[in-house]
């Protein structure tokens, strides 16, 4: 993909400048948040470090500078789906920008090189690994440089979830052009990550801005998972039909069964992970942005830098790795700022199996007590009895009130005192050896004479059906809830038999509590819609401003068809709120399109006939 147009002409008031692009260019009025703070810092010559939850204006931080400033900007950014999309949408604003990687053919390479050396680009995108070679450093050392964009910078951190070892390298661009400003942008990053972005980057002296990550638009709901294909498609059945949406599984096997399971349940589902042919994942990739209603059924190899804004659900079949990845992951739902949902069903073999991970791994021990800690802080998000967004919000720093926007605060429940229950679960652990799972524990609890109780003699126990009172489920809870917060270890090496920890003595001892929250909804069965669901909203919209709904499918489909012509996503033309203003304020001439958020003067021209003439047949 290569730049089409010339340099844009900016004023020169410089006091004036950044916000005249904006609503020149990106067709909006005012900055949002500090996106003017960390402009004019970027643009006068600063080092930043930008943390912003994804929809919140990023990218605006370092393209609006890239355009004030002389020379072209260079943005390191990880994935070439996303270069692509953001230079897309760039090219529709009438911005010179370019991408450069390994999709382009040798004489679009060529081309864009050319484009570089003539001063005819304002911002390349470039990944790690071509910049850091030795040809295109040279290449660059022969330019001018506004600045260097580092893109989802949380990459160069080995504490985070996404590590690169290609980012680590990027300190050279301080040392070789120490006199060009760098601005390293993220979504997520607790401390310990961001520390070491900086320390990595040689950013120290870098100015910091921590904006809020609260998505307030997003439904947090955490489910125990009993039948994770059945739950999933009540899910999406129930309260997101016609949809789109991405669902994460740990093993590719566990991908391709999926998908195949919904698409035969007739969801339109597409697999994504990185053992799939090239040109498959793709192809897959392409109809995910570009159709509506597809739901991605994936690996973590799918998802940074996707910008479709629509993403009306992320929902997890297995654990995260740590709060971060869940907060990555669950944050490329509702980009559009409208609801949206991100639902989580675990169960106890993930905790196994993220643990055994992490002992069987090849980290260091430092590395492997950080990792113990970050997946202990995911499972007290899990396990928690109060407002989830409190608990995410404080694991990165953050205070808040509850959101009223979870499953536990729209359905508070019951706790009730668990504590005699864990008592006899852990003293069951105990008198049968240490040396047995969950399952048995149960059967003797509950006073199952199965063939293994009878085969140990465990009917002999004082602990033998002392829990007949208790459901089989809320023992599996509970079970899951004492290995999750470290009362019981499992051993992996021996058939994932349960140990009882030493942290657990307060507890058997009754000098602490156990707290459990009873199920108040079976989260995942379609039993109620989430409160102003994305097609709630654009009816309730509609109906609000008196649009008739043929006017919105018509401006629907002329916007799908100007896409389809350019083999460009829907929303890289117009967003869905862009769209729905439009509706809203039927303007008749071209000039009223400036008063419409995201509509600049290049989309004005470009478009604007097409939709005044769709318009016309409803006046």
């Amino acid at each position: 993909m290569t730049a089409d147009s010339p340099h844009l002409q900016l004023s020169p008031a410089p006091a004036h400048a950044a916000l005249e692009i904006l609503q020149r260019v990106y067709g909006h009025e005012r900055f949002r948040g500090r996106q003017s703070d960390i402009i004019d810092h970027v643009a006068n010559g600063g080092d930043a470090l930008v943390l912003m939850p994804t929809g919140g204006g990023k990218s605006v931080c370092y393209q609006i500078p890239a355009m004030l400033r002389d020379g072209v900007g260079i943005v390191v950014s990880p994935l070439i789906a996303l270069m692509h999309d953001q230079v897309a949408a760039l090219q529709q604003m009438g911005v010179a920008a370019a991408v450069l990687n390994s999709s382009l053919t040798l004489d679009e390479m060529r081309e864009v090189e050319g484009q570089l050396r003539r001063g005819a680009l304002q911002l390349l995108y470039v990944a790690p690994e071509r910049l850091l070679t030795p040809r295109f450093l040279d290449l660059l050392h022969g330019l001018k440089i506004a600045l260097f964009a580092i893109d989802e910078a949380h990459c160069v951190s080995q504490w985070g979830h996404d590590f690169r070892p290609e980012y680590i390298q990027l300190s050279v661009l301080h040392q070789q052009f120490p006199n060009v400003p760098r601005i390293a942008l993220t979504a997520t990053a607790d401390r310990e990550t961001r520390e070491e972005i900086r320390q990595r980057l040689a950013l120290q002296e870098a100015e910091v801005y921590l904006t809020s990550f609260d998505r307030p638009n997003i439904r947090y709901r955490v489910t125990e998972r009993t039948d994770a294909k059945r739950q999933l498609l009540a899910l999406i059945e129930g309260e997101h039909k016609g949809e789109a949406g991405i669902v994460y599984c740990q093993s590719r096997k566990k991908v391709e069964e999926t998908a195949v399971w919904l698409a035969a349940k007739g969801i339109k589902a597409l697999p994504y992970h990185a053992g799939m042919d090239a040109e498959k994942r793709r192809r897959n990739q392409e109809r995910f942005l570009r159709e509506d209603g597809v739901v991605m059924v994936a690996t973590i190899a799918f998802g940074m830098g996707i910008d479709k804004p629509d993403v009306r659900f992320v929902a997890h079949l297995d654990l995260p790795s740590s709060i971060e990845a869940y907060y990555q992951e669950t944050g490329r739902a509702g980009r559009d700022g409208a609801p949206a949902e991100a639902w989580l069903a675990f169960g106890l073999a993930d905790v196994v199996l993220l643990r055994r991970r992490i002992e069987e791994s090849e980290l260091s021990d430092q590395r492997k007590v950080v990792s113990r800690r970050k997946l202990d802080s995911l499972l007290a998000f899990c396990e928690a009895t109060t407002c989830r967004r409190v608990a995410l919000l404080a694991y990165l720093g953050e205070t808040s009130q509850p959101c009223g926007n979870c499953d536990i605060c729209l359905e508070p429940g019951d706790t009730w005192d668990a504590t005699v229950a864990a008592q006899k679960l852990l003293s069951a652990c105990w008198r049968t050896g240490q040396r047995f799972g969950i399952g048995h524990l149960i059967d003797v609890l509950r006073g199952e004479t199965t063939e293994k109780v009878t085969r140990f003699a465990h009917e002999q126990l004082p602990v033998f059906g002392i829990g007949r009172d208790v459901d089989t489920q809320v023992w599996k809870t509970l079970g899951r809830q004492l290995v999750s917060l470290g009362y019981l270890i499992v051993d992996t090496e021996q058939f994932n038999t349960l140990a009882v920890s030493e942290t657990a003595r307060p507890l058997l001892k009754g000098e602490t509590t156990f707290m459990m929250r009873r199920p108040t909804v079976k989260m995942g069965r379609g039993n109620r819609r989430p409160r102003g669901s994305t097609e709630a909203t654009v009816a309730a919209a509609l109906t609000r401003a008196d649009v008739p709904p043929d006017l919105w499918e018509a401006l629907r489909d002329r916007r799908r068809d100007l896409a389809t012509a350019q083999n460009l996503p829907p929303y890289v033309i117009f967003h869905d709120a862009t769209l729905l203003a439009i509706a809203q304020a039927k303007p008749a001439r071209l000039e009223d399109f400036l008063h419409i958020p995201g509509i600049g003067e290049r989309k004005m021209k470009r478009y604007g006939a097409d939709f005044l003439e769709v318009l016309a047949a409803f006046r």
